[in-house]
């Protein structure tokens, strides 16, 4: 069965310098198919799954503690690491300083 609603987890990142400054602007980082801009066309890649965006629709049923990788992504995505960059489809701080 599939449920009435989804829950999603959203990574952002922010290049204020004060993230609790009100008027800081968040910015996404968009996966390749994990649901995200309501304005961007759904992935179909019957039957496969994009590994990360798959794993980030089962951490929305739990909590960071149960699903650890979130944190050291985080910090990767923090990092600019190219590697997990390419994991993604869109990163908001691209030829820009890390947030």
């Amino acid at each position: 069965s599939i449920t009435k609603e989804r829950t999603e987890v959203i990574l952002q990142g922010t290049s204020s310098l004060d993230p609790k400054d009100p008027t800081a602007v968040w910015e996404e980082f968009e996966f390749k198919c994990k649901p995200g801009d309501l304005r961007r066309r759904p992935c179909l890649i019957s039957p496969y799954h994009y590994r990360l965006d798959w794993l980030m629709w089962f951490a929305a049923f739990q909590t960071y503690e149960q699903n650890e990788w979130i944190i050291h992504l985080a910090g990767k995505l923090l990092a600019q690491e190219e590697g997990t960059l390419s994991l993604l489809a869109t990163n908001p701080f691209a030829g820009r300083d890390p947030p």
